[in-house]
């Protein structure tokens, strides 16, 4: 089929910057150091799939499900070399070479 549904998972991991051992010496107010995490898990999710994928195109991702150690994903993908989709406009536009790796340069939903 020229459409896929592809299911991804990303361990929704705790932003606390982790020591050995567990020890945080110095004072109080360094004890509990948060760090802001950068990219999005849905968008982390995207870019791992498309890597696997090489020959599909990643149009774009929604979440399904989680729970306290995971975040479930699943990710659209699209074959440019399929006739169905080469001779569709609504969605031909996929096929340039210039939407290689969208999901790489932040050009889905979740890069933006």
């Amino acid at each position: 089929t020229p459409l896929c549904a592809f299911g991804s998972l990303r361990r929704a991991a705790s932003i606390n910057a982790e020591y050995s051992g567990g020890i945080v010496y110095g004072k109080p107010e360094n004890q509990g150091i948060r760090l802001k995490a950068v990219r999005s898990l849905r968008g982390v999710a995207e870019e791992r799939v498309g890597r696997r994928a090489g020959n599909l195109r990643v149009l774009n991702s929604y979440w399904v499900a989680e729970d306290s150690t995971y975040k479930w994903f699943e990710i659209i993908l699209v074959d440019p070399q399929h006739n169905a989709i080469r001779n569709d406009p609504r969605i031909s536009w996929i096929c340039n070479a210039v939407h290689k790796h969208r999901e790489l340069h932040g050009l889905t939903g979740a890069g933006k």
